[in-house]
């Protein structure tokens, strides 16, 4: 990791720069495939599947049978873990549920809002490194409980042509529709464009390497929603004198070991805590299982001391982490400064792994620097909000003169003229 000390707010967005993520460069490669698929469906996704994931299928749709066999494999431990985190995500995310009400903007004019679930919604789920069902929970809960009619999931298979068993069993806990077996590129093109086994949805949601990143932002620009720009996943720590090193260190090597393109930060106001970080970073980093992709993570990763909190927050809310643990004496104070972050984890016992799995909270959320702007995924991802109006004579009467004013300074005469014919129709009443 590389020790960085107070630098100047000059300095600050070159000492804040992420992994370079290109999936631009990768647009010609991801483009052709894509096609292939929007034109030939089914055949198209089984040939790039025995390509890329090197499995051999006859059919791209997980059998109830194979979900049967897959739910007895799960040990019971995991399957209530992954229970309880689910009650969790459900309760934290019916909590978000939309109450529309009627509003009088004035006498006869009366607007309201209602929201109506997405009818059909695509989530992929990586395979990669690591089996992902704590995604399929944190896309697939609140897709069903924001009345989404047809859930389809995308996940890749393994070279046996199977699926990771706790996928199946968190996908049918969580009432998906349909699951298929497709990774990467070709997933994204069979959701958008719809083949012979996976129907066409309106909204893809889930994370992915940058070849599934690349493949949705190209069928966004026209064909399909997506839930947001992504890139690496990242965690920073702003942390004071009062933390505790064993946790900062833990924290920082929990999200090293996502991938080699992970970015951990720590920003903090104590020297000794800077030092302490790195020695314990060292010592934990040799007893990870995936201590190899874990150390590339944090070749680009940092430790950054600053000369007051003043600073690690304006440097925090200039970086916009996507996972950010406050562990300082004050972190509630602290916490309320906060401006730009995915998700913030408040406190010493408040690992980023609590939000990761079972808290309840969503853990897809905003990477690169998107939290400026964006929002993690919540219930609000999965609804469309219709807005209503209903204009009574009393209303159009009151607003009529002010809309024929406005259309005629902007030239629209039909626009003026739907309100004209009205309100003669009132007058000869």
């Amino acid at each position: 990791m590389k020790l960085i000390n107070y630098p100047s707010p000059e300095e600050w967005a070159e000492v804040l720069k992420r992994p370079a993520l290109h999936t631009e460069q990768l647009f010609d490669t991801v483009r052709t495939i894509i096609d292939r698929v929007r034109a030939e469906g089914d055949q198209a996704v089984i040939d790039y599947e025995a390509t890329f994931d090197k499995a051999v299928l006859t059919s791209l749709l997980v059998t109830p049978a194979e979900i049967e066999e897959a739910v007895a494999r799960v040990d019971s431990t995991l399957k209530e873990a992954i229970c309880l985190a689910k009650r969790n995500i459900e309760t934290f995310h019916a909590a978000q549920q939309f109450t529309g009400r009627k509003v009088e903007t004035m006498p006869g004019v009366t607007c309201w809002q209602k929201a109506v679930g997405i009818e059909k919604v695509g989530l992929y789920i990586p395979g990669g490194t690591a089996p992902l069902f704590s995604t399929v929970l944190m896309l697939a809960v609140p897709a069903r409980i924001a009345g989404c009619k047809e859930i389809v999931l995308c996940t890749p298979p393994d070279k046996n042509g199977r699926i990771h068993p706790a996928i199946l069993f968190a996908a049918q806990l969580a009432g998906v529709s349909k699951i298929c077996k497709i990774g990467g590129v070709q997933a994204i093109a069979a959701m958008a464009y719809g083949t012979e086994s996976v129907p066409r949805v309106y909204k893809i949601f889930g994370p992915g390497n940058q070849y599934v990143t690349a493949a949705k932002q190209l069928v966004s620009l026209r064909d399909v929603a997506i839930d947001m720009p992504a890139g690496p996943s990242e965690v920073e720590v702003l942390a004071d004198a009062s933390a505790n090193p064993v946790f900062v260190a833990a924290d920082l090597l929990s999200q090293a070991e996502h991938g080699a393109d992970s970015q951990a930060i720590l920003i903090t106001t104590s020297a000794e805590l800077q030092q302490a970080v790195l020695a314990e970073v060292e010592r934990q980093l040799q007893e990870l299982p995936r201590r190899e992709l874990a150390a590339q993570s944090l070749a680009h990763s940092k430790l950054i001391l600053v000369k007051d909190m003043d600073e690690a927050i304006a440097m925090t809310n200039a970086y916009a982490p996507e996972h950010l643990i406050v562990e300082t004496e004050n972190y509630l104070e602290v916490g309320e400064r906060v401006v730009n972050a995915g998700s913030v984890f408040l406190g010493s016992l408040s690992p980023e792994s609590a939000g990761d799995y079972a808290s309840g909270t969503n853990h897809t959320l905003p990477t690169n620097g998107y939290a400026k702007a964006y929002s993690g995924v919540s219930l609000d991802s999965f609804i469309r909000k219709i807005t209503f109006q209903e204009i009574l004579p009393q209303g159009m009467a009151a607003i009529g003169p002010a809309i024929e004013c406005m259309a005629a300074n902007e030239q629209l005469d039909a626009h003026k003229n739907a309100v004209t014919v009205r309100l003669n129709s009132l007058k000869m009443k």
